[in-house]
């Protein structure tokens, strides 16, 4: 029996099915984070052979509570599928001994310019980017790369701090509020639809694949708050407007070096068709991107992570039977929630079409949206056929309304 090290097996809430995972394909999990362990989600709490109660962001106590550990028993492998605590993740691999993704594998996926650098060197067209942490900085980039731009941390995740800029004008507004993002990248603004490249791996080999269209745009999603975004996770990956993104997914990964796990990768579709590299991480995508995997496929890709980093495969391939959509609402008002309009005519319009929801019930607090992607809840539905999911999806985007006060 395998021993894994889990950092932070509880943490954000997807972690926990992670976790258990591993537990169910025969590992004796540790978990280490900084969530006391009454607060643990019960799939991880349940799924724990032995939890370190430590602060991850202190290196030092963290290192304490393994040496003590490896007193007792023997680690084989450590798992980390929250970005923060990736470099401690390998600093842990390199410490012990243990296989897996070094420091030196890891930075690239962490620093953006870093990332990209090494992209440029195998050819992978990249944003036109400069990385700095001054103002002077900021301007010298702009001036050289030409507005519009994205202005964004070197070490960020999803679309937190990150800003369009179309003119010095809106750069001198922008430029206050990432004072205290200690890097920032600096990059061209890329024109077109925006997807994602989502894997599995083991071994080097990409065991599944997931093409996800974002509706619209992540940047948009964060910037207006009347906005329901939507993300369709796509059935026919050989559609040819695809294709391009598809092979810069892999010669992305091969130049990377990337083995065993999962990554979230962002791509840009031009009108001219050209793909253009965003960004990607070595870890699976959140806002529960990997539940609408699983009603694209009905399989489980929480257990299929698991059974690739601790086998090398997948033991029951995954096929993609459907276009599955999410759209996650926001409610109108400030307050608590005090009624939900459109659900019922929508439920009688799609049936079994609509394969989730989960709304914040009336009473509860509404969310702040700048805070969380789910916002107030979402809903998920999926078909054989992309236009019938499209359908769906904008129907849902505009009928369904939520209300706070």
């Amino acid at each position: 029996m395998s021993t894994v090290l889990m950092l932070s097996p509880g943490f954000p809430a997807e972690m926990a099915y992670f976790t258990r995972a591993l537990a169910a394909a025969g590992a004796r999990v540790i978990g280490v984070g900084d969530q006391p362990p009454s607060q643990l989600p019960a799939p991880a709490r349940g799924a724990l052979a032995h939890y370190e109660h430590v602060s991850l962001a202190d290196e030092g106590a963290v290192f304490a509570a393994l040496h003590g550990l490896a007193r007792h028993v023997r680690f084989d492998q450590v798992e980390c599928l929250w970005e923060p605590y990736m470099i401690l993740a390998a600093r842990v691999r390199e410490t012990f001994a243990l296989p897996g993704m070094t420091v030196l594998d890891t930075v690239p996926f962490r620093d953006k310019e870093r990332m990209k650098q090494v992209l440029d060197a195998a050819g992978v067209r990249t944003p036109r980017h400069a990385a700095t942490r001054t103002v002077a900085g900021v301007w010298e980039a702009a001036e050289r790369i030409g507005y519009p731009i994205i202005v964004k941390p070197i070490a960020g995740a999803g679309s937190a701090d990150t800003y369009r800029v179309d003119s010095t004008a809106e750069l001198t507004e922008v430029v206050p509020l990432l004072r205290h993002v200690p890097e920032v990248s600096v990059e061209e603004f890329v024109d077109g639809e925006e997807f994602t490249f989502d894997t599995v791996c083991a071994d080097g080999k990409i065991l599944f694949e997931n093409i996800m269209w974002y509706r619209p745009r992540p940047l948009q999603m964060r910037m207006h708050e009347w906005i329901s975004p939507v993300s369709i996770a796509l059935r026919d990956l050989s559609a040819p407007d695809l294709r391009p993104g598809r092979e810069m997914g892999a010669r992305v990964l091969a130049a990377l070096g990337f083995r065993n796990g999962f990554t979230h990768m962002e791509w840009y579709r031009t009108a001219s068709g050209e793909a253009v590299f965003g960004e990607i991480a070595a870890r699976p995508p959140g806002a529960r991107v990997v539940d609408l995997m699983n009603y694209a496929t009905d399989g489980d890709l929480y257990a299929g992570w698991a059974e690739a980093v601790l086998r090398g495969q997948l033991r029951t391939p995954l096929q993609r039977r459907y276009n599955a959509g999410t759209i996650f609402k926001r409610a109108v008002g400030t307050g608590r929630i005090s009624r939900i309009e459109g659900l019922d005519a929508l439920r009688a319009a799609y049936g079994d079409d609509i394969v989730l929801v989960d709304l914040l019930p009336v009473g509860a607090p509404r969310r702040d949206w700048r805070a969380t992607l789910v916002g107030d809840g979402w809903v998920v539905v999926r078909h054989h056929e992309l236009a019938r999911v499209l359908e769906m999806t904008e129907r849902f985007a505009s009928d369904l309304q939520i209300y706070a006060s």
